[in-house]
């Protein structure tokens, strides 16, 4: 047995065993060799593996022993290695990201022999980025080989090459042959890169059902395994954001230690075309290069040395010198995105608390220190010490600083969103208004006071007139933060006579939860005409009225207020256009969701409650138009009127309707990630605040608005717990009678940020006893009790019994989504059919 080895790989020290262990014994290859191929291959196998989870298959005694697949990051992980969590649906995994010749050869030192990644890569904040690589697993089936693969490849690089796409042969070591194509701007026949994975995945589907029907004898696109006899499965589902493939010039676990080797498109055309090994891989990559290297060009093009990269790069010099990435969690990835607006607080456990303060700025983080934290008060300063520039990354940087290191101590987030710049004079002051979520909009400005130049103090102030204050305000307004959630009055402008001194109260009509078949057995009703029904998109937002009536000084002005009569008005400010939007007499009352998108145009449920993108809203129905109320017209009759009323403008929208056509609604719904599928009858009246079988909701996924009842404290270790952290959250909801029924717990879903807020927030309202009977004792151990005002929503596998008559129904592997400040507990109810 030969002697281990200590080796230093970039700063990192490694020991490798068994090196002379045979892990292919059918022609004697050693984990010696795995690990000098692993080595030699790195400059030309990192670039496409570099920010991809990558999941391992791991043969600790050989291909002919038992093969480990692993996605976690178990225990004996060094602490170098770099790691990305993703939640799935029932636990979360921390997944090797392979970033470097280190990381790689100690995976080669623990047997993994094939490394399987995404077609995206993890952004510099931890955010899945956009696919940058669509792949087609040409599989053949029995009866079929090499040959029929290279001539279904040949096939697809005809479509792809109309579709603006350039796809790259692999041999994938296994069976057959992957296509890949780079996807960058002007790559696809809209102009633009394919912002998901469900939108690489539905052009690939597209192309393969079209291969199938061209070529039925050759392409099959179904993966039933009794379709593909002497056919070749064009498997386009590897382009899904939770899927995987071999990574180009990965080992496979196969008798014979064979190469997902990258191949030229002459290579296809010869009739011995096979499988390469690994020592083959080696000597082509030595004449030739790597023929993959057109699928990085264009995320690798980003990092050319442009005078704004050097200017960051300048900018962090001192921020580099002062740590070590060998000893501390701390990013040192520069990071390069879209400039950006945005702030973060981290309230920093160090020698000395602390807070500090980071705007982003010229591609860098501008950092001061704040030893009394952010003033809250107009009439008191407070000091802040400006520190070096801090990577873009920091601003999701959440952890321990080991001890002896510098600013030792825990960092967790305090506070995050984005900002608003008045004032930037470098050195001397910055005017700001910060907005956020968690702690809403507020006023500040820094002013430097050290004279000297490497004197960095300065003030941080609360200025007397704050987001939200009229000019004519009282200095106390002026003084008042807006808070999202605040209270609106009860009642909205506008009265059935026109007379601005009458108002009414209106409520939104709710929906009824039912299944797709409940909806077409309506629809197959012979009773027919009068029962018609259409079909609008769910937005994952917050349930507003809307109203557009005259200003004091006879200017539209709009005011949003939630289910529970919250004024969003002010928490929303950008939109306010919705008033200079609507035509007719006013008063105009309009049914609508206030909805954040993501890059792709999706509503985000986390970014509206974070507030980190402006809110947009989706309008779907007019409630009244000056003294004319609609309530109890046909839906039919409101929706056209609406379209008269409403000249809808960014950020505002009217959503197409589906016109009777269940299916259609559903697949547009769930191409676009949508919450689910509103189904209206077309004679329906406006029922406000009341829940009608008139409007049915169709969601794709469970889920559940709950209120909280209680908490248990995160685990720290046995016997410790961690009271400034929630570990897991106790849930009920209203009986028939009113009561609060125990539901169950949930204790996944959460962010560190999350679980820190819940705990601030629950601790506020807690309780000595719990307010309701019937929790189990295993639940109740250790827990905190709440008085019942908090509403949150979860996802949820099913009810463990029917929830309408069995008293002990529990929520089954419950997933936590966000707290709903717009509901109160007597607007939550049991989502059954």
């Amino acid at each position: 047995m030969a002697a281990p080895q200590t080796v230093t790989i970039d700063g990192h020290r490694l020991q490798l065993t068994n090196l002379d262990k045979v892990l292919y014994p059918a022609t004697g290859t050693t984990k010696g060799e795995v690990l000098d191929y692993y080595a030699r291959v790195a400059p030309v196998l990192l670039p496409h593996v570099r920010r991809r989870p990558a999941t391992r298959k791991r043969w600790p005694d050989g291909v002919e022993g038992q093969v480990f697949f692993q996605k976690n990051a178990d225990r004996s992980t060094p602490s170098w290695v770099r790691t990305h969590r993703i939640q799935h649906k029932t636990s979360s995994n921390d997944y090797v990201l392979v970033d470097d010749v280190a990381t790689l050869t100690w995976l080669a030192q623990t047997a993994t022999l094939e490394l399987h990644v995404p077609q995206w890569q993890v952004g510099r904040t931890g955010v899945h980025l956009p696919p940058d690589r669509l792949v087609l697993d040409l599989d053949p089936g029995e009866g079929a080989g090499l040959a029929e693969c290279a001539e279904v490849a040949r096939l697809a690089r005809a479509i792809l090459r109309g579709m603006g796409l350039e796809p790259l042969p692999v041999t994938s070591g296994s069976k057959g042959i992957h296509l890949y194509a780079a996807l960058s701007a002007g790559s696809d026949p809209a102009g633009a890169r394919p912002s998901s994975a469900d939108e690489v995945s539905a052009v690939a589907h597209e192309l393969a059902r079209y291969l199938e029907a061209e070529h039925p004898d050759l392409v099959v696109s179904d993966m039933k395994k009794a379709l593909r006899g002497g056919k070749v499965l064009v498997d386009w589902s590897q382009n899904n954001g939770a899927k995987t493939t071999i990574a180009p010039y990965s080992l496979r676990g196969r008798p014979h230690p064979t190469v997902a080797a990258p191949r030229t498109w002459e290579e296809l055309d010869d009739p011995g075309l096979r499988h390469l090994t690994f020592e083959e891989v080696l000597d082509r990559v030595a004449a030739d290069g790597d023929l993959l290297a057109g699928l990085t060009q264009g995320h690798l093009s980003q990092l050319e040395p442009t005078p704004a990269h050097l200017a960051r790069f300048e900018r962090l010099a001192t921020y580099h010198a002062k740590r070590d990435p060998a000893r501390t969690p701390e990013p040192f990835d520069a990071g390069d995105s879209p400039p950006g607006q945005t702030f973060v607080i981290q309230e920093h456990h160090a020698r000395r608390l602390h807070w500090d303060f980071r705007l982003e700025h010229e591609g860098v983080l501008v950092s001061w220190a704040l030893p009394k934290g952010e003033p809250t008060d107009p009439a008191q300063n407070h000091l802040a010490v400006q520190t070096e520039d801090h990577p873009l990354a920091y601003g999701a940087f959440e952890g321990t600083i080991p001890g002896g290191e510098y600013g030792a101590g825990e960092v967790t987030i305090w506070d995050a969103g984005t900002y608003e710049l008045e004032k930037w004079r470098d050195g001397k002051e910055v005017i700001v208004t910060l907005r956020s979520e968690r702690r809403g909009a507020r006023r500040l400005a820094l002013i430097r006071t050290g004279r000297d130049e490497g004197d960095n103090q300065w003030l941080i102030h609360r200025t007397k007139t704050q987001p939200g204050a009229a000019e004519g305000d009282s200095p106390a307004a002026r003084r008042q933060t807006v808070r999202p959630g605040a209270r609106s009055d009860d009642e909205l402008p506008g009265g059935p006579a026109g007379n601005p001194d009458v108002v009414v109260r209106l409520e939104p009509m709710l929906a009824s939860a039912a299944e797709p078949a409940d909806v077409r057995a309506l629809q197959a009703d012979p009773g027919g005409g009068d029962r018609e029904w259409v079909f609008e998109m769910k937005w994952d937002g917050y349930r507003t009225i809307a109203v557009a009536a005259p200003g004091p000084d006879g200017v539209p002005v709009a005011r949003f207020t939630s289910r529970t009569g919250q004024d969003l008005t002010r928490t929303y400010p950008e939109l306010a256009p919705l008033a200079g939007q609507v035509r007719g007499d006013l008063p105009v009352v309009l049914d609508a969701e206030i909805v954040a998108l993501d890059a792709s145009g999706r509503p985000d449920f986390r970014r509206l409650q974070q507030h980190t993108s402006k809110a947009e809203l989706m309008v779907f129905d007019v409630l009244q138009v000056g003294d004319r109320s609609l309530l109890h017209a046909p839906y039919d009759e409101r929706r056209a009127l609406l379209g008269d009323v409403l000249d809808p403008e960014r950020p505002v929208h009217v959503p197409a309707v589906f016109d009777g056509d269940l299916d259609a609604a559903l697949a547009f719904s769930r191409r676009l990630r949508l919450e689910g599928v509103m189904a209206k009858r077309r004679e329906s009246t406006y029922l406000p605040g009341r829940r009608s079988r008139q409007w049915l909701k169709l969601k794709h996924t469970a889920a559940q608005e709950v209120v909280v009842v209680g908490w248990r404290p995160l685990h720290a270790g046995e016997p410790r717990e961690d009271a400034r952290y929630a570990g897991a959250l106790l849930l009920a909801v209203p009986a028939d009678d009113g009561a609060l029924r125990y539901v169950g717990r949930v204790g996944t879903g959460f962010t560190d940020a999350d679980r820190r807020a819940l705990a601030e927030r629950l601790t506020a309202v807690g309780r000595a006893t719990p307010p309701l009977d019937g929790v189990p004792r295993p639940d109740a151990a250790r827990a905190r009790w709440v008085t019942p005002r908090i509403v949150g929503e979860v996802e949820f596998a099913e009810w463990t019994g029917d929830p309408a008559t069995d008293p002990d129904a529990r929520l089954r592997a419950a997933r936590w989504r966000g707290l709903r400040p717009d509901k109160d507990p007597d607007d939550v109810v049991v989502e059954r059919p």
